[in-house]
């Protein structure tokens, strides 16, 4: 297969001077003490005002980014860039906007407690849009067991003294930074000095006239730079705190020092280099729980085509991305999923390996695995998708301790007596062998589910996951944002995993443990992150249109454009 020309990549951004840096700090940490005192209504109209200048930018924000990725706006894969850029963050905006409007306390849908005593709220579907836009989707936020369901701690409390936040975005999707920026402002009271990351800094100056009324009113300033910059920051005296999302090694060369052996000194001795309250989301080796059951021929090709795009959506570059899908020996369908799953990639056209140091760490996959099945084209800039057949599902396996952030994915089959004991199985092989508590898909068929209702329920409430998506990608919870999104609780400095904290959360829950977003089995209209979607240029603006104004006149547009899929 012949490999494909990318277009040109935009040019780079000059790094921002350390005197520039320095006086955006500066203006930025003068104006902490003033956002504390915004009242609600002088919040939502700024809110408002920004929903209007994100969507006077998204085409220009979308086609910078495409061009970045070697996307032609031509292309159906130049909707990916609409809907993980401006619309998920317009989505964002508008439901700050609806729960400052019940005082930062919006009351969830509904709210039940467990037998063990733990608070679930149920936050999708939250408005009518909701229920016709996104028919079927059910989205839960769960509680920290003990806590109590208590809300919008920072419009509860009165404030005197305001933070300031550094925020270092990520180099792979440029919704993460605003976004991060929107939690830090409007559920932690604190302006924001935000750092692009150098892969996806060309997004910075559409972020900058996005949030033009943050800038402007000095609670936001963008800067730019590589890791001289990163480090001025982090170490800088008026800033607070910390945000980041990127990899542990970045996280820990911020916090424990920046050579192996000044962390491992300080990690023993428990000293960190930096003191400063840091958060994080910081990745993992995202797994597919797929349960055995009886799944017709068109179930099989549907599941591929969505299991496939949960590997190559923005080319892999994603930090939920599916990295090994986990199936029963003793299911009779196995080799026939695993068969669509292999044709699927095969099918999904090939991306550009945009993100530094993707081919060298493709490169240590295949030593690891020489039986790996090349499916898609090779070529100049290309890691072409990827299966690892047969990965031993253990502990300490490479392929479930070292997040690829590239086109691989790993096979892992389970031993098990019956169904019922892959259940159990299952649940240990995702608490226990794979790295990180990000996010986790699980696709269980309705009768499965019914015929195994208390050990799903089981599954579903011990799964040690931040982000849980049943029937679909995970994905889906980052972009609802009513769902919180960050690892699951308890990792420490010493060991950070996928992270500290949640963002999003917009129903301002002060104590969220993990959200669940669980999908229609036959979701229709196609995923929107399905390999073989063909009209996502078209959804993409109608899907902004409906996200930013919502109204019964946009969804004919969006409905239609998603039935072309």
């Amino acid at each position: 297969m012949t490999s494909p020309r990318f277009p040109e990549p935009p040019p780079s951004i000059p790094a921002t001077s350390l005197a520039d840096v320095d006086a955006a700090v500066q203006r930025v940490h003068g104006r902490k003490d003033a956002w504390v005192k915004v009242g609600i209504p002088e919040r939502i109209a700024l809110l408002e005002r920004l929903i209007d200048s994100v969507v006077a930018e998204a085409a220009a924000w979308a086609r910078t980014l495409s061009k970045l990725k070697g996307i032609d706006e031509s292309s159906p894969l130049h909707g990916e860039d609409w809907i993980a850029g401006p619309c998920v963050t317009a989505r964002n905006l508008r439901q700050l906007v609806a729960a400052l409007k019940e005082g930062g306390q919006p009351k969830p849908p509904k709210l039940t407690q467990r037998p063990d005593g733990q608070w679930v709220a149920e936050v999708l579907p939250w408005s009518l849009f909701d229920k016709l836009a996104f028919t079927g989707w059910k989205g839960t936020v769960w509680l920290e067991p003990g806590k109590a369901p208590t809300q919008g701690r920072i419009y509860r409390e009165v404030q005197t003294h305001g933070k300031l936040a550094l925020v270092l975005s990520a180099g792979n999707v440029t919704s993460i930074g605003p976004m991060d920026v929107l939690y830090k402002l409007f559920a932690e009271n604190e302006v924001v000095v935000m750092k692009m990351n150098p892969v996806n800094e060309v997004g910075g100056p559409h972020i900058e006239r996005a949030f033009a009324a943050l800038v402007q009113a000095g609670y936001l300033a963008v800067v730019y730079g590589g890791g001289d910059i990163g480090k001025h920051l982090t170490d800088h005296p008026l800033v607070d705190t910390i945000h980041i999302t990127g990899s542990d090694r970045t996280h820990d060369a911020i916090i424990w020092g920046g050579t192996p052996e000044e962390q491992d000194k300080n990690k023993r001795a428990g000293t960190p280099r930096l003191q400063k309250p840091i958060s994080s989301e910081l990745g993992c080796v995202t797994p597919v729980l797929v349960l055995p059951g009886p799944w017709s021929d068109k179930d099989i090709a549907r599941q591929a085509d969505q299991i496939a795009g949960m590997v190559t959506q923005n080319g892999s570059f994603n930090c939920n991305a599916a990295k090994v899908v986990v199936t029963w020996r003793g299911w009779p369908l196995r080799d026939k999923l695993l068969g669509a799953l292999e044709e699927a990639l095969r099918r999904a056209p090939a991306r550009k390996a945009y993100y530094p140091g993707a081919q060298q760490r493709y490169k240590n996959f295949l030593e690891k695995y020489p039986n790996h099945r090349i499916l898609g084209p090779t070529g100049e800039g290309i890691v072409p998708w990827t299966l690892l057949p047969g990965v031993a599902p253990k502990r300490g396996e490479y392929a479930l301790t070292n997040e690829a952030f590239c086109g691989v994915l790993a096979d892992c089959t389970l031993e098990a007596a019956d169904e019922s004991a892959y259940l159990d199985a299952v649940l240990s092989f995702a608490n226990d062998d794979c790295w990180g508590t990000l996010s986790c898909m699980v696709m269980v068929h309705p009768e499965t589910e019914q015929k195994y209702a208390a050990k799903f329920d089981h599954l579903i409430a011990n799964l040690r996951y931040g982000g849980i998506a049943v029937n679909g990608w995970a994905g889906g919870v980052y972009g609802m944002c009513q769902t919180t999104w960050g690892a699951y609780p308890g990792h420490t400095l010493e060991d950070i995993q996928s992270g500290r904290g949640v963002v999003h959360n917009t129903l301002l829950f002060d104590h969220p443990q993990k959200s669940v977003l669980q999908y229609p089995w036959n979701l229709q209209p196609k995923a929107v992150w399905a390999a073989s979607h063909k009209s996502l240029r078209d959804v993409g603006p109608a899907l902004l249109a409906s996200e930013a104004y919502p109204g019964f006149t946009k969804l004919p547009r969006l409905v239609l454009a998603a039935l072309r899929g």
